[in-house]
């Protein structure tokens, strides 16, 4: 019941966003919230092996930047020359989303199915390493514009709305999310979320008792991957752009980043880290270009001062759990 008013609530705002947005005359609120939905994606994804299942992956970035490319390349080629010669280019989101998952889960399997052979200090800079390769394997890739990344003439199409407009976008996004979350809660409470807790706490006690490790916590990383995915391909639509530095262990550090500001292993942490994030980037970013270094203190205020994150402190002021 708890958790159900903490997504209401949660919902409630979110729904809200953009109205109290259009009130007071400040529409760029809109992307910024949808922005918040994106990255919430992300940080839950992420959060999935990271705060249920104790895999730190500090190359998460790679899903993130994959998605954003796939939806850049295909809307490139859309109405010109395939793909290969063979794949058809698309603006559609029904396509491209769903596309940009599966290439992102694709991507995920190989890493995962080469990181996972390791653990601890290893897996983290195997799957940075995976990351970096890949940042610069688009850099070099002149022809979706390097460096500079690419640019995307217009957000994807569905069902006819105009997504030109930043309230149908906004919508849409939410709409995803939602969606997206109904799906990560029902992993999460599944008897696999309970396995992928289980060997976070003790994975020789559960080999012991048959449990295939490698292989729960492999398809742990995939699902993990996709989500990213999914997330970096809502950013390109968002921003109309894809860019190498999507993929960049920065931005990795900035999931990991979210997830402890909201708390690690809570369902709605990586939720509230995002929003907070991306707000506190917004308003310091405005105020000073050294702003990263009053989020610093900031996380470590947090870090210090609370137990479980902001989702953590704010559990224990309404006696409820998050």
């Amino acid at each position: 019941m708890k958790h159900l008013l903490s997504a209401a609530i949660l919902l409630a705002l979110f729904i809200a966003l953009p109205f109290i947005a259009d009130a007071v005359g400040q529409s760029s609120l809109m992307i910024l919230g949808a922005r918040m939905l994106a990255y919430a994606i992300a940080a839950a994804s992420l959060n999935l092996i990271l705060g249920y299942g104790g895999m730190v992956s500090f190359g998460h970035a790679a899903f993130f930047g994959v998605g954003a490319y796939v939806v850049g390349i295909l809307a490139y080629h859309a109405g010109g020359d395939p793909l290969l010669g063979f794949i058809p280019g698309t603006n559609q989101m029904l396509i491209t989303l769903p596309v940009a998952m599966i290439v992102s889960g694709l991507v995920a399997l190989v890493i995962g199915a080469l990181s996972l052979r390791t653990g601890g200090v290893q897996f983290i800079m195997i799957t940075l390493a995976f990351a970096q390769m890949l940042f610069f394997f688009f850099v070099s890739l002149t022809a979706y514009g390097g460096d500079d990344g690419l640019i995307i003439s217009r957000t994807n199409a569905l069902f006819g709305l105009n997504m030109r407009n930043r309230m149908t976008l906004y919508f849409v996004t939410l709409v995803i999310a939602v969606l997206f979350f109904l799906v990560l809660w029902r992993i999460v409470h599944s008897s696999f979320g309970g396995i992928l807790a289980g060997l976070r706490q003790n994975e020789r006690r559960m080999s012991a008792m048959g449990i295939p490790a490698y292989r729960y916590k492999l398809v742990a990383f995939v699902l993990s991957g996709m989500g990213v995915g999914l997330a970096g391909a809502l950013e390109a639509n968002l921003l109309r752009f894809a860019s190498p530095d999507m993929m960049h262990w920065i931005k990795s550090g900035d999931l990991i980043i979210m997830i402890i500001l909201g708390g690690v292993g809570t369902f709605f942490g990586p939720i509230i880290g995002a929003a907070a994030f991306m707000l506190l980037e917004f308003y310091l970013a405005g105020w000073t270009e050294h702003w990263p270094l009053i989020l610093g203190a900031i996380l470590l205020v947090v870090v210090l001062g609370t137990k479980g994150g902001i989702g953590g402190l704010i559990s224990r002021l309404t006696g409820g759990r998050t």
